[in-house]
């Protein structure tokens, strides 16, 4: 028996047929569109147009996408937008949900963030259809486990935390209360550990655990021009998340454009257009991004701030790569904030980057950034494990910047290579290759760490511009100038560093590097030279 059925969303019909027998049913589902010359074939790509996308650029197609979606996701098939054509997508509070691959061609994309339902709801949201679920009988881990005692259905994303510890608490203009302690990895079904991303805490107790089965399969998004009329929404801390988010693992960007309009005097920040998190082996790579401008607001601490506003955010992800991209605006110009931000991540890489900053907030454990360039905002970091820049030019203010904001500390080892540093854009500046502040007095949550370890190999300071009075390169800053004798006492002790090793390092202006403005801080670092040195 068969039937023909009309479907409401346009040409597009179901051939089933159904076949009895020894009192089993077996089903054929054959999906098919008619042809111009009247002729039935069968669908294997779904497009927005047969949906009702317009694609004038003008009216608003959020609707069709998102049913388009909604009928590749059920049926498993791919989805592409026709080429030349301009989606508009207004401000409605609408989602789409991408489960299958998609390509987009060079088709373009307008984001109208001037009147918007929901600043918080993504345009497209990249999701599993695996669901998650509570992870009973572990109530502790130890920092470097390497197995859990449970069994799982397959290779799941564990999400741990602690609500009775609270982590990251804040010191400065935008200082707060922190947040529960925290931590992700990866486990197999006989609950082996992945160990190159470790658990990095203690718990002693566990107040909530899930966990996420992730994908075998990649999933592909492939093209797309993305332009955002941004908003002009009172200039507070109210992030727009009017993107593409990503919670499914197993997922490559490829070949994206994203470009920005219309921003003005004031306007809220973003969250990212580009948003990563709740997932692992993420990546973007052949895409355009653009920075956004720097608004300033009214901190926690009742001062004035600039606000971080974000095109690429990572949150909570694992294994996430970054690989040829560039930004459109020129990455020194300091009108504009840096290009991405990220929590709580681990194993994350860049390589063939032209960005305004790498900067991991609340810590990274292991990262690389190698044949790229970073501008005015430079690298900022706190975190974990092996951090590695080889083979970059850097812009910033230093060669590193630990965050004083999270206490200024890595606690594992730095590793430069064949690299060029131009401080401050080539500015006058007093330059220094590790910058932060950590006074002692703040609980951050944590023990504070220097790196124990770093190793310059072959690195050229371009100070020939600098300030007055200037002394040569410091390979610190002066992270506390109270703490210059032994009668300065630290609440919360401060791990120094224990080793630098120097190779190569060439200095534009002719002075000396230095170990730092603070020698009393810094008096039992060892520093190694060989060949080129101190």
């Amino acid at each position: 028996m068969v039937f023909n059925r009309l479907r409401g969303w346009g040409t597009f019909f179901c051939n089933i047929g159904l076949t009895l027998g020894a009192g089993l049913a077996s089903w054929s589902v054959v999906f098919a569109e008619t042809a111009g010359d009247g002729l039935v074939k069968p669908v294997d790509i779904v497009h927005y147009g047969r949906f009702g996308a317009v694609g004038d650029g003008v009216t608003d197609d959020i609707e069709a996408i998102v049913k388009a979606h909604e009928f590749a996701n059920q049926h498993g098939l791919p989805v592409k937008a026709e080429e030349g054509k301009s989606y508009n997508i207004g401000g409605r509070n609408k989602t789409a949900v991408i489960q299958t691959d998609t390509d987009w061609g060079t088709a373009k994309f307008i984001v109208d963030d001037t009147a918007v339902e929901n600043s918080r709801a993504s345009i497209f949201a990249v999701r599993s259809s695996l669901k998650s679920f509570k992870l009973e009988g572990l109530t502790s881990l130890k920092r470097n486990q390497s197995k859990i005692e449970v069994s799982l259905p397959d290779t799941c994303l564990i999400s741990v935390a602690d609500s009775n510890v609270k982590h990251y608490i804040r010191y400065g203009l935008n200082q707060n209360k922190g947040g529960p302690k925290n931590d992700i990895f990866i486990a197999d079904k006989d609950g082996r550990v992945d160990m190159e991303a470790p658990i990095i805490w203690d718990f002693d107790q566990i107040t909530s655990i899930t966990a996420q089965p992730m994908d075998k399969q990649l999933l592909t998004i492939s093209g797309g021009i993305f332009t955002t009329k941004a908003n002009a929404a009172e200039a507070n801390y109210n992030y727009y998340s009017r993107g593409i988010t990503i919670n499914r693992s197993n997922v490559v960007v490829d070949g994206l454009e994203h470009h920005v309009t219309g921003e003005g005097e004031h306007g809220a920040p973003y969250g990212g257009f580009i948003s990563v998190s709740s997932c692992a082996n993420v990546t973007l790579q052949n895409s355009t991004l653009t920075g956004r401008k720097t608004y300033r607001t009214i901190g926690s601490a009742g001062k004035p701030v600039s606000m971080g506003s974000y095109d690429i955010s990572l949150n909570r992800a694992l294994n996430v790569s970054i690989v040829n991209c560039r930004q459109t605006n020129d990455i020194n110009d300091r009108r504009y904030w840096g290009i991405m931000g990220s929590n709580f991540c681990k194993n994350i890489l860049l390589d063939n980057c032209t960005f305004s900053r790498f900067d991991a907030h609340q810590g990274v454990a292991n990262a690389t950034l190698r044949n790229s360039t970073f501008g005015h905002m430079g690298i900022n970091a706190i975190g974990s494990g092996t951090f590695t820049v080889e083979n970059c030019t850097l812009y910033g203010r230093s060669l590193i910047n630990l965050r004083s904001d999270y206490g200024s500390t890595w606690q594992g080892q730095v590793i430069i290579r064949n690299s060029v540093f131009v401080p401050s854009c080539g500015e006058p500046a007093n330059a220094a290759l590790f910058s932060g502040f950590y006074s002692g007095q703040h609980d951050f949550g944590y023990t504070c760490y220097m790196p124990e370890r770093i190793v310059i190999d072959t690195l050229r300071i371009d100070d020939a511009s600098h300030s007055q009075g200037y002394q040569g390169p410091a390979i610190f800053s002066n992270f506390n100038s109270n703490f210059k004798d032994d009668s300065y006492k630290e609440r919360y002790p401060y791990v120094k560093t224990k080793e630098v090793h120097v190779k190569n390092v060439t200095i534009a202006s002719g002075k000396p590097l230095r170990v730092s403005d603070n020698p009393f801080m810094f008096k039992d670092v060892k520093v190694v030279a060989a060949e080129r040195g101190l």
